[in-house]
């Protein structure tokens, strides 16, 4: 069965049609004509379109990491594998918390070729962890309690890191329209453009985070990293701290870095276009060559805490300081303050209709209604004084 070929009208978006007598594309719908050279123009630009082949990434020179004073530890719940020196000892997971982590044998492991080191230390990075607690007075008291903030964890992160060129060509539909008035009738009138843009891109060192169990969205908040600091690994930098195992391969991360590459390459060609009224992309076909990885370490603050069910996480960019984070709600702070707000407004309000009412010298069933609020509302405070004065008295015998 043969194929037909159909073309819209960009006016209204009904079929074109050729039309043997005129010689030119018509809109049978809003009787457009349009030149059929320009469509023969718009074919060939669209052959035109760059051949996209799968990138192949080679990694760099691999090196075993084959040091006697390097020791792993393995979490138990997580499966996290956190490479330490012999001297350092890691006693809870800083991915879920857990205190299980027991030694192992470190075997197979890559040797990170690039390391950014820790720039801010510990104490900064719990200032900064106050600093966002602070004004949140639905968190849980455990959240503020300094021996939690102490077990803030200096991690380095793994990360493949991306070079490549690329090889670039758009195609984009666009539109100019211009409006006048003729006596009582407003026109307007709408010209029709493809435009075509190629270009060529070098990408270098593209960060994606090796870990499976690190939220892909929470590491790309804390970036970017300045790769002014970035430096040949050595053991010195990772004195004091723990590094991770990548569990996620090069390979297996190679889509996520692609897609970034072609939205970088889409908006760099699309800011080319400018002067017309709109732009839709037709074609995007972006040409991966020349393609590398690296191995490296990025210096990350990490402190989780579990709230009921839930594992909650502060990320602090080791070098940077920019950090994200999320937090519980403790709902029955959330109940307590809602209940003193909400006793403490009726209160006030019920206190001015009762001064409104005496002093317009109006005496009623409405003053009278208002003082056995006053009276009522007074009432409920004095079960939560009642509940601190015991409290104080029993930690007052307590002390003696």
């Amino acid at each position: 069965m043969a194929e037909i070929l159909a073309y819209k009208c960009p006016n209204c978006g009904a079929p074109l049609n050729f039309d043997s007598s005129s010689q030119v594309m018509k809109c049978a719908s809003c009787g457009s004509e349009m030149a059929t050279e320009a469509f023969k123009e718009y074919d060939a630009e669209l052959q035109q379109t760059i051949e996209q082949k799968e990138p192949i990434w080679e990694d760099a020179e691999v090196t075993l990491w084959q040091d006697e004073s390097i020791a792993m530890s393995i979490c138990q719940s997580c499966g996290g594998e956190l490479i330490m020196e012999n001297t350092t000892v890691a006693t809870e997971c800083p991915y879920c918390g857990n205190a299980a982590v027991v030694p192992s044998k470190l075997t197979d492991t890559l040797r990170p070729d690039f390391v950014i080191p820790f720039k801010l230390d510990k104490n900064k990075a719990k200032e900064a962890l106050k600093k966002f607690y602070k004004g949140k007075p639905l968190l849980p008291k455990a959240y503020l309690d300094d021996n939690r903030l102490d077990k803030i964890s200096g991690i380095y992160v793994p990360f493949w890191l991306y070079d490549c060129d690329t090889n670039n060509h758009a195609v984009y539909n666009a539109t100019k329209s211009s409006t006048w008035t003729s006596g009582n009738v407003r026109y307007t009138k709408t010209d029709y453009y493809m435009v075509s843009r190629d270009g060529k891109m070098g990408f270098e060192k593209i960060p994606a985070d090796a870990l499976l169990k690190m939220d892909d969205t929470m590491m790309e908040s804390i970036e970017p990293y300045e790769y002014k600091d970035l430096t040949d690994f050595s053991m010195a930098y990772l004195s004091g701290y723990l590094a991770d195992k990548y569990d996620v391969t090069a390979e297996q991360n190679q889509p996520r870095v692609n897609e970034r590459i072609r939205k970088s390459v889409e908006k760099a060609l699309r800011a080319t276009v400018v002067g017309y009224s709109s732009v839709n992309t037709k074609v995007l076909s972006v040409n991966i060559a020349n393609a590398q990885v690296h191995y490296a370490l990025f210096p990350v603050w990490m402190l989780t805490t579990r709230w009921g069910k839930e594992l909650f996480y502060f990320a602090m960019n080791g070098q940077t300081g920019r950090l994200v984070g999320t937090l519980p709600i403790d709902w029955k702070k959330g109940f307590v303050i809602g209940g003193v707000v909400l006793v403490s407004v009726t209160l006030i309000l019920t206190i001015i209709m009762l001064l409104a009412h005496i002093a317009s010298n109006v005496a009623g069933p409405l003053t009278v209604i208002s003082l056995l609020v006053v009276v009522i509302v007074a009432l409920s405070f004095i079960p939560l004084f009642a509940r601190k004065k015991k409290k104080l008295n029993k930690n007052e015998r307590g002390n003696k």
